[in-house]
């Protein structure tokens, strides 16, 4: 049975582990409860929040309403054909935890996205990404339900509308829907895989690894290797993963800038825009290590805005603001948050 918790603190279900309260709480594990628990919002009539681990997420206040915590298991093959194999995973199962199942299965498409923290259900509402793989290279189709009528609706990777860090759950459908399931489309173990190891440090972590001829096993592991070297660790300082996105300007604007900022990297999008670092951005800005009071721009990873200790996340707002303006100031360019701020 649905427990209502009042006045419940959200300190331990964020990765920025700011402390702040929730009028009412519930975790679902069922579909059943959760259409429960909106129920119970509807007739209240409460603000409604929906959580996963929390991991991309900043609290800025108190929430007065329901936050209603998705905790929805179980990972099942659905179908398999010569090629591929098709696997619905519960929203509410950690992220890592399934690409772990994937290595150890053999099943392969996923290792790219090691160690992002977060929850399956959570994946594709911002199409998450890394080291050249997004969610939408092996998404196949979600389940997702109606908050206005509790009706279950599925959803193909065109009706997703996936882009950088981006879905049609961000924007158009924005509060409309909560993700149930999630069924990936992997390559069957039978088949040699077709690795994507050309992007950042990955081919020269396999090689100080000794490995000539990686597995998908060994991918992960240096993909792992590489963000536990540069990123902090939740549990240890507070923290939501890369806080900014890497900006996309126009060609025209970047080959300017490159004649003032002869170093400036960048990556092609399309024939008219390249992307830009983000993180390449504050290290010029000399933000890098910048801490006040209890926040802080993380020594060795620039993207990364963290909490020290008992920053209140009005504390890491102003220091995400402080870091815009500055590099808007010195390049023109305006970077834009990857964190969801309440």
């Amino acid at each position: 049975m649905l427990q209502i918790k009042p006045d419940f603190s959200l300190r331990k279900l964020n990765t920025f582990q700011i402390d702040v309260q929730a009028a009412c709480f519930c975790e679902v594990t069922s579909v059943d409860e959760l259409k429960e628990a909106l129920d119970y919002q509807k007739k209240q009539d409460l603000p409604l929040l929906v959580l996963g681990s929390g991991s991309n997420i900043l609290f800025t206040k108190d929430f007065n309403g329901l936050v209603v915590k998705i905790n929805l298991k179980g990972t099942k093959k659905v179908k398999n054909d010569a090629t591929h194999i098709y696997i619905r995973v519960g929203a509410g199962e950690i992220w890592h935890d399934f690409v772990k199942f994937c290595i150890a299965n053999n099943y392969a498409g996923a290792e790219n996205l090691s160690l992002i923290y977060g929850t399956v259900g959570a994946a594709p509402m911002q199409n998450i990404g890394a080291y050249g793989v997004e969610i939408k290279d092996i998404f196949e189709d979600l389940e997702a339900m109606n908050i206005e009528t509790g009706e279950i609706r599925v959803f193909n990777k065109e009706e997703c509308k996936f882009g950088y860090r981006e879905s049609i759950f961000k924007n158009e459908l924005k509060g409309q829907y909560i993700i149930t399931s999630v069924t990936f489309k992997l390559g069957n173990k039978t088949k040699k895989p077709k690795l994507s190891i050309a992007y950042g440090d990955i081919q020269k972590t396999l090689l100080e690894m000794r490995i000539p001829a990686p597995t998908i096993a060994d991918v992960s592991l240096a993909v792992t290797n590489i963000r536990m070297s540069k990123l902090p660790i939740p549990a240890q300082i507070g923290n939501a993963g890369s806080f900014f996105k890497n900006p996309t300007i126009k060609k025209k604007v970047f080959e300017k800038l490159k004649k003032k900022f002869d170093n400036m990297p960048s990556f092609p999008v399309d024939d008219n825009n390249v992307k830009i670092p983000a993180g390449w951005l504050i290290e010029q800005c000399d933000l890098k290590g910048l801490r006040v009071g209890e926040a802080g721009v993380h020594a060795k990873q620039a993207l990364v805005l963290v909490n020290y200790g008992k920053a209140k996340g009005q504390e890491i707002k102003d220091l995400a603001d402080k870091v815009q303006q500055t590099v808007e100031e010195k390049f023109g360019i305006t970077l834009s948050m990857e964190v969801n701020l309440m």
